[in-house]
């Protein structure tokens, strides 16, 4: 099937006719819908984003399907395109992603880079995210409007679901803070935590660009000159972050936490 122009990059509509055509030919009529997801469904795609996307099938996705599948996801990889390292999405049954179950998350997922291959991988709360904006303005390629798919969420399911995930992250980067050297993940990690607030805040879902002015309006210093060097280090992914970046980061994952609890506690 051809796709007719579903975002305003030639360049990424090329990669999506690509992934589509792919995925039909491995999947057939298992395929129910794939939709855009994350930063393409708002203004705030540029060339340090990802292509986002979900692929809704009929039954999951395992044994011989899910070895065509990484077989393709691997050919897909050494096409002549910038944007063929950079596609993040996973397969997700009609049945599973209706509602968010932790017990039924165990998905084909993808995620960019180079040398990434297709896994499964079992989705944390993280996915409800996801569902949010697929279901409220993802951008179908092909299958029923996605709002038939997925149940309403609630903003307090959104709070609940970036409380959830916050405890867990915030030690393991605490353990292993030398992970924030890296200057595109420092930064990821900032707007994230932007994210997260926002989300707290408003019980709804933002960009992470549009969560971080957000938060620069709304948190003020000591926090402000940090997130402005992290929209910076998205367009600089393999430099590194400076000292004292790598604990300001510390400092904001902390200021999150205690912004969590409080939130808990209301």
């Amino acid at each position: 099937m051809n796709i007719t122009d579903p975002t305003h990059y030639p360049d990424v509509n090329a990669i999506l006719q690509d992934l589509l055509t792919s995925i039909q030919a491995v999947l057939g009529s298992h395929v129910i819908g794939m939709y855009l997801d994350g930063s393409l469904t708002s203004d705030a795609f540029d060339e340090a984003s990802d292509i986002d996307f979900i692929v809704v099938t009929d039954e999951e996705i395992s044994g011989d399907l899910f070895l065509a599948l990484q077989a393709m996801h691997d050919h897909l990889a050494t096409v002549d395109s910038r944007w063929a390292i950079q596609l993040e999405g996973s397969y997700i049954s009609q049945r599973a992603l209706r509602r968010y179950d932790p017990a039924t998350a165990l998905h084909p997922n993808i995620e960019r880079g180079t040398g990434e291959r297709l896994k499964m991988l079992h989705h944390d709360a993280a996915l409800i995210i996801h569902q949010s904006i697929v279901r409220e303005r993802g951008i179908p390629l092909v299958g029923p409007a996605p709002q038939t798919l997925i149940d309403p969420i609630a903003p307090a399911d959104l709070q609940q679901a970036m409380l959830s995930m916050l405890p867990e992250w915030a030690a393991h980067l605490r353990h292993e803070p030398t992970q924030l050297a890296a200057r595109g993940y420092q930064s990821y990690v900032v707007l994230s935590l932007c994210r997260v607030l926002y989300t707290l805040h408003h019980g709804a879902v933002a960009s992470k660009p549009a969560a971080a002015r957000w938060a620069q309006a709304t948190l003020g210093e000591p926090w402000v000159l940090l997130i402005e060097r992290a929209l910076a280090g998205r367009h600089d992914p393999g430099s590194e972050a400076t000292a004292a970046d790598m604990d300001g980061t510390l400092a904001f994952i902390n200021y999150t936490q205690g912004c969590s609890q409080l939130f808990e506690q209301r």
